[in-house]
């Protein structure tokens, strides 16, 4: 048996370079997105954020004393990751949104009880960022040439990276027909958890990218490239490529999820889950077609909050970061906007599905949306002064 002086140069080398490339996987495994949470507030040229969170609150406490409320006038339309406003509105939805009957349910039914016309727009939110833009733009447009007035959006999680994109990709085409936008637990800088699973050049990364592929590819039916549009690398691409228009009010509104040990105990969101299609025996006449393609959907109940919690707090010990479960906070702070902090805990589901063990002292979900379309209306109408006034 040779010893170690005694094997051939090239044998050493090949030996170095593959404890050089596990040392460069383990290093790059363990420090993860450290060098990426808040990139924004560090990057040359960005604006800086207006911190609009007291007149939120008021805002807020006003709407719950009933004091003031969005009236008639004003119309929503609620797309799957947005919100549009203004005489029309429309509500985008998240990631893996479609996969949730009850997303954005609440509000809808409490805006068109209010007298205010809600619809949500059927925007595939496992698609891509630049796929949903387009469409977002011609649902933007078919709205604005329908009613002929400008409309707001409001945009959650992955919706408000999709409105955002839409604005600046075709702000020349959208300036006169949007009002404003508001995007709510939206990553926009990116989010470490998208960042962590897809990042190339750590350990596991080609096993995690299959099973993620057959996930949102195979069984959810959607695009990889959803998530990867959330990574830092892409956004950072994306911001640099394309800037979002200040000529608008924007809304930036972040939150923190509890962590307290009672959280893991809840199951208070519903999903649905597709059933693999199998084959199954049609009686029919003709034989050729005796077997069909059977699939179907059925509820699932999710520890969302759970989920939540767990997560948050792993982001909160491995890099320091708060965040809602899925967005850290400075990430969701998107450049010359206002920014809206609430000192409610508030995991990255809660916006959107409204839980039935509500503390009736604590505002609900679609107050808080009233009072964040109310504080656009308000940024839009002083916008408009000033204006007048140059």
């Amino acid at each position: 048996m040779l010893g170690v002086w005694e094997w051939p140069l090239g044998d050493i080398l090949f030996c170095a370079l593959d404890v050089l490339r596990i040392k460069s996987r383990a290093w790059k495994t363990w420090h993860g997105s450290s060098d990426d949470i808040g990139w924004l507030q560090h990057a040359p040229e960005m604006p800086p954020v207006q911190d609009g969170t007291s007149r939120f609150l008021e805002l807020l406490s006003d709407i719950r004393y009933d004091k003031i409320h969005l009236s008639a006038p004003f119309q929503f339309r609620f797309t799957c990751s947005s919100i549009l406003l203004r005489l029309k509105g429309s509500p985008v939805t998240g990631l893996f949104s479609n996969h949730g009957p009850l997303y954005f349910v609440a509000p809808k039914r409490f805006f068109s009880k209010m007298g205010l016309a809600c619809h949500i727009a059927k925007v595939n939110s496992e698609a891509s960022v630049e796929h949903n833009a387009l469409e977002l733009k011609q649902y933007i447009e078919e709205i604005y040439w329908g009613s002929g007035k400008p409309v707001m959006l409001l945009g959650h999680s992955k919706g408000g990276i999709d409105a955002a994109a839409a604005l600046s990709i075709y702000w020349s085409d959208l300036k006169d027909k949007v009002a404003g936008l508001a995007l709510v637990q939206s990553p926009y800088g990116g989010t470490p958890i998208a960042s962590d699973i897809l990042r190339e050049g750590q350990i596991g990364d080609k096993a995690t990218r299959r099973i993620m592929e057959l996930i949102i590819c195979k069984i959810i039916k959607g695009d990889i490239r959803a998530m990867e549009d959330l990574t830092y690398e892409k956004r950072k691409e994306f911001i640099m490529k394309h800037k979002l228009s200040l000529d608008i009010p924007l809304i930036s509104f972040h939150s923190e999820a509890s962590m307290a040990p009672g959280v893991l105990a809840t199951l208070t969101h519903i999903a649905h889950a597709e059933l693999p299609s199998l084959p199954l025996l049609k009686f029919s006449i003709d034989e050729s077609d005796s077997y069909v393609e059977s699939g179907r959907q059925v509820p699932v109940m999710i520890p969302a909050s759970a989920a939540m919690a767990v997560s948050a707090l792993h982001l909160r010990l491995r890099y320091g970061a708060k965040s809602d479960g899925l967005v850290t906070c400075c990430d969701a702070e998107v450049p010359g906007s206002v920014v809206v902090r609430p000192n409610m805990k508030l995991d990255h589901a809660w916006m959107v599905y409204s839980s039935k063990h509500r503390n009736s002292n604590e505002p609900n979900a679609c107050e808080m949306c009233e009072a964040l379309l109310a504080l656009l209306v308000e940024l839009g109408d002083t916008k408009r002064e000033v204006e007048q006034i140059l």
